[in-house]
């Protein structure tokens, strides 16, 4: 375990989390499938970061972003997502996990503030629950106006059409 790496293995990033909870730093954590990154994306780890010391991200792999948003996704594979969120100075930590809800990392990490952005309602945030009942909250992060990656790839969409036309 390298504590100096951002993207970290399930059970090292869990190691981690023990030791920040013996240091009584704040955990922030989210999660998506962050397929093409725009500046809602941005705002929403800039946001979380403020609510504590470190911020955790998640990150749908290949085959679970395809269950949830279809065959044709993720744009980029899971290493080029990665990649690029590796360079956002406000993410401490990367992991990835193949089911189709967080639930199963939220529940070893046990987060202090499990975040969601704006499109979320906080009783359908996955893991709620388990953050609650461990003393932690869920934080809705205000969703900036047109800003997401299906609209992009509709706007994209559109284009295409246009131009074949």
């Amino acid at each position: 375990m390298n504590k100096d790496k951002k993207i970290q293995k399930q059970s090292d990033l869990e190691k981690i989390r023990n030791q920040l909870k013996h240091k009584d730093e704040k955990v922030v954590f989210t999660n998506g499938c962050f397929d093409l990154l725009h500046s809602g994306h941005v705002h929403l780890f800039r946001e979380a970061k403020k609510l504590g010391d470190v911020l955790i991200v998640a990150v749908n792999d290949d085959e679970s972003v395809k269950k949830i948003k279809g065959a044709s996704r993720p744009i980029f594979p899971l290493e080029e997502r990665l990649e690029v969120l590796e360079a956002i100075d406000d993410i401490a930590y990367l992991t990835s996990f193949s089911e189709e809800t967080p639930r199963q990392i939220i529940t070893r990490l046990l987060p202090d503030i499990l975040v969601k952005g704006g499109d979320w309602k906080p009783d359908e945030v996955v893991g709620r629950e388990e953050v609650e009942r461990a003393g932690g909250e869920v934080v809705i992060i205000p969703y900036l106006e047109g800003r997401s990656t299906s609209k992009i790839l509709k706007e994209f969409s559109k284009l295409s059409l246009k131009n074949k036309g």
